[in-house]
């Protein structure tokens, strides 16, 4: 039996995206730790709202539910306020995840890692698949949290598959469910496309199987009204093909992409692969590998990863960052 631990940046995060893999390992008998870096406090409030009940509460009851249909067997939360959308005011509001210390989160999660006993650590790719500065900001946490550990998990990284992403967005324009679909191209919150090209993935999770389960785990959080119900309705072979495979990236291990469950075997492979610092041989605390594309835009900026010294948006109704692609499978807070 393994234990494996996902950081998810908001409620609602770990039923979009690794519901079927946390699902399947619960049957298969692993223990399923779900940790959340934030509250979901920028999420949407629910049409059918109690007047005494925050969103954030709200969100936290929602995630609470979904935990218990996809079989995990611990929730736990960092703690950190929703960041937003990037540029939104509330990316440097007190308490936001995005303006939090990395080091400090990955000391929260260390614990949880070493409590656990983890033998593996399931994060974001480096641009957290769209630029979300949250999502970027679990990039971070995750190795912050491995250089900390008493004894380093394997990592593996979400990612969405870019190619297959086409292939779904290709299939609801000639169903004519486009405003549900957008081209995977289509530039992130970060700027960049959407997610990872095949060639830079590890494995591949067939979780079709899965996809009743994976749907019940979304409609657990009934009150994010504009993303959920565009999931939750699409056609059964559309949603199979948009949520039927969980993807990732491994650092330590090169591809090509491998379809096959990524948690069979033993011994765990060795301390991953990181960045080193140049004078002393070996991590940084807070550091990630650095795998952007050469052609990626907007280098992270330095004091705040989850921000673009390039791209900044202030408005969060403005094309691209609600209005596009939020009702989208590849994009939602």
């Amino acid at each position: 039996m393994a234990t494996l631990v996902f950081l998810h940046a908001h409620p609602d995060d770990e039923s979009s995206s690794t519901a079927g893999t946390m699902a399947r390992a619960a049957a298969r008998g692993d223990r399923v730790i779900l940790v959340v870096a934030t509250d979901g406090a920028c999420g949407e409030e629910a049409l059918d709202a109690d007047p005494h009940e925050t969103v954030a509460a709200r969100r936290h009851r929602e995630l609470e539910a979904s935990a218990k249909v996809l079989g995990v067997s611990r929730v736990e939360w960092l703690g950190y306020h929703d960041s937003g959308m990037t540029g939104w005011t509330q990316n440097h509001a007190p308490g936001s995840f995005m303006d939090s210390d990395a080091e400090e989160a990955g000391r929260r999660l260390a614990d949880i890692l070493d409590e656990e006993d983890a033998d593996a650590l399931i994060g974001y790719d480096w641009h957290g698949n769209y630029g979300h500065p949250d999502h970027v900001m679990v990039h971070h946490v995750t190795w912050s949290a491995v250089e900390q550990a008493a004894r380093r998990p394997r990592v593996l990284e979400v990612s969405i598959n870019r190619e297959r992403q086409a292939k779904a967005a290709r299939l609801a324009r000639s169903r004519g469910l486009t405003q549900k679909m957008p081209d995977p191209v289509y530039p992130g919150d970060d700027g960049n496309p959407i997610g990872t090209p095949e060639a830079d993935l590890r494995w591949a999770v067939d979780v079709r199987d899965l996809a009743e389960v994976k749907r019940a785990a979304l409609k657990c959080h009934a009150s994010q009204t504009s993303d959920i119900t565009a999931f939750t309705s699409l056609p059964d072979d559309i949603f199979a093909e948009v949520f039927g495979w969980e993807c990732y990236r491994e650092p330590s291990v090169e591809g090509p992409v491998k379809v096959a469950w990524p948690f069979d075997g033993a011994p765990w492979p060795g301390t991953p692969s990181r960045c080193t610092c140049a004078d002393e041989g070996r991590p940084m605390p807070g550091d990630a590998p650095d795998t952007r594309p050469e052609d990626a835009v907007g280098p992270m900026d330095p004091v705040n990863p989850g921000s673009q010294v390039d791209r900044q948006v202030s408005d969060p109704g403005a094309p691209g960052v609600q209005g596009h692609a939020v009702d989208s499978a590849a994009r939602h807070s």
